[in-house]
């Protein structure tokens, strides 16, 4: 057995009332890539936060290269060969793209308090070359990059010293398949270098293709370890719930059952630089599906629909009334909803309540003239709250400190608190667990039912394949195909039209 790296022993973490880890023991071996999978809120962050140096364990005790382990910072673990990769954004705007890759560090470009910026650019620009990233400019502002290059920068950063453990926790969720493959890629060669690799994902078939062994956990608390062939989706999938799924985890049903009515049509829509003459009608009841590479222009369609983007040409109009659809307003007031992909940024507000984020999209529908009734206020959350199944103490909890698929619960639950007939979706499962996925699959059925649209984006070819009445194909910012549903339909078929 390889040697190990890092022990944490009988940790626990709790946030106030809430156990979020409970005496679970975890082991780093050298050269051995271990899985961490559970469902949303199963304490896997939580762990790995405090291996990382993100908090402090409540009780417990760890090990490093055989010596005692207490960091104190993220930027300590760092320097002992600790790096940590994380789902969401970890770099800060207002600073240069070397000046985050080299924050905390800046005492070894430089003396007595004086930062050399020459050196420490040019060496920026060494470990981004080395990293295939040449194209960004270490000088620039860090927010003139994508989120994606800044996914990319930040493992660069992590990479500019050998580590001894690197830790991904829901990194490749947020990128395209070049992005993804670059980090199956680093995987490999730092797993042939002798780090110790912990990784955390939702995705299933990822944990099987890249882990040598498995950890479950169930809210907080150690449930297997699995090897070799234990290592697969339904098994681990068995073992994060508790119990075997019920029905079908898709659709059961394999016909196009929607109205004839059309209640959105896009005409010829154009955004210069990201998408060309995109039209499409949405039927009532209708779940109609983009798919596509990461940067085929499908992402910047729906926010064109939903009027975040100024399209350069065309239009899009609800059917009733002949309403244009011209920003986000309109769309709020016509009952249209939108779920982005990064929900962080985008959908939530953060350091508020879930209550206030539920409550913010339905203000009229409980105001009397100008006043508002905090007792509707949290009459109306909980009633949503409660449908969506959101793990919570209470409303009155900060959406922050939710897991990814709680919050994306209190996301769905704004919308349906204003009774929206057409939900635009941009990849609606990112980053969350089979259980919660579940949960948006059924919604979209009963959403089906009764009558309400949906307008749904996925790089998942699964998930389109199993949930949408029809599936439109993107390449290069233009429309390729258009499948319909039917039991036949297969990834190849969709895979040949996007690439």
């Amino acid at each position: 057995m390889a040697e190990t790296i890092l022990k944490a022993e009988h940790m626990f973490k709790e946030f106030g009332a809430t156990k979020a880890v409970t005496d679970v023991t975890i082991e780093l071996r050298q050269g051995t890539v271990l899985g961490l999978v559970g469902e949303n809120g199963s304490g896997k962050s939580t762990l790995s936060s405090m291996i990382a140096g993100v908090y402090p364990p409540t009780k417990g005790q760890m090990t490093y290269m055989g010596a005692a382990y207490k960091p104190g910072s993220v930027l300590e673990a760092r320097k002992a060969g600790i790096q940590y990769l994380t789902q969401e954004q970890g770099t800060i705007d207002g600073m240069t793209v070397a000046e985050n890759m080299f924050l905390g560090e800046e005492d070894s470009f430089g003396k007595g308090g004086m930062v050399n910026m020459r050196r420490l650019i040019a060496r920026a620009k060494e470990i981004l070359n080395e990293n295939g990233l040449a194209h960004v400019d270490p000088s620039q502002p860090i927010e003139k990059y994508s989120f994606e290059d800044r996914k990319m920068i930040e493992t660069a950063r992590s990479l500019s010293k050998q580590p001894d453990i690197l830790i991904i926790d829901e990194t490749t969720t947020a990128l395209s398949k070049k992005g993804v493959e670059r980090i199956y890629e680093i995987i490999a060669e730092q797993k042939a270098k002798g780090t110790a690799i912990l990784i955390i994902s939702h995705d299933l078939s990822e944990v099987q293709h890249l882990c040598d062994e498995v950890m479950i956990l169930r809210d907080g608390v150690f449930i297997d370890l699995l090897h070799g062939d234990d290592i697969n989706p339904d098994n681990m999938r068995q073992k994060m719930i508790g119990r075997e799924f019920e029905g079908s985890y898709y659709r059961a049903d394999f016909e196009c059952t929607h109205g004839d009515e059309v209640v959105l049509s896009a005409k010829h829509l154009t955004v210069d630089g990201a998408f060309r003459d995109i039209s499409f009608d949405l039927h009532k009841g209708e779940i109609l599906g983009f798919g596509g590479l990461s940067d085929c222009g499908m992402h910047e369609v729906l926010k064109t629909v939903f009027g975040a983007i100024k399209p350069t040409h065309g239009s899009v109009t609800l059917t009733e009334g002949g309403i244009k659809i011209h920003n986000t307003t309109t769309s709020v007031k016509h009952k249209i909803a939108y779920i982005p992909k990064d929900r962080d940024k985008e959908s939530l507000f953060q350091p508020t309540s879930i209550k206030d984020n539920i409550v913010a999209s339905s203000l009229d529908k409980i105001r009397k003239w100008i006043y508002i009734s905090p007792r509707a206020e949290r009459k109306m959350a909980n009633e949503q709250a409660k449908i969506m199944e959101v793990k919570m103490q209470s409303v009155m909890q900060m959406a922050k400190d939710l897991s990814g698929g709680n919050k994306q619960k209190v996301v769905i639950a704004k919308w349906l608190a204003n009774d929206s007939r057409i939900f635009i979706m941009d990849c609606p499962t990112r980053g969350i667990d089979v259980g919660v996925k579940a949960k948006i699959y059924r919604l979209m059925e009963d959403f089906k039912k009764q009558g309400i649209s949906v307008l749904m984006v996925s790089e998942e070819m699964m998930e389109l394949i199993g949930m949408a009445d029809r599936i439109i194909t993107m390449k290069d910012g233009r429309q390729t195909g258009e499948f319909m549903r039917s039991e036949s339909l297969s990834e190849a078929d969709i895979i040949q039209k996007i690439i």
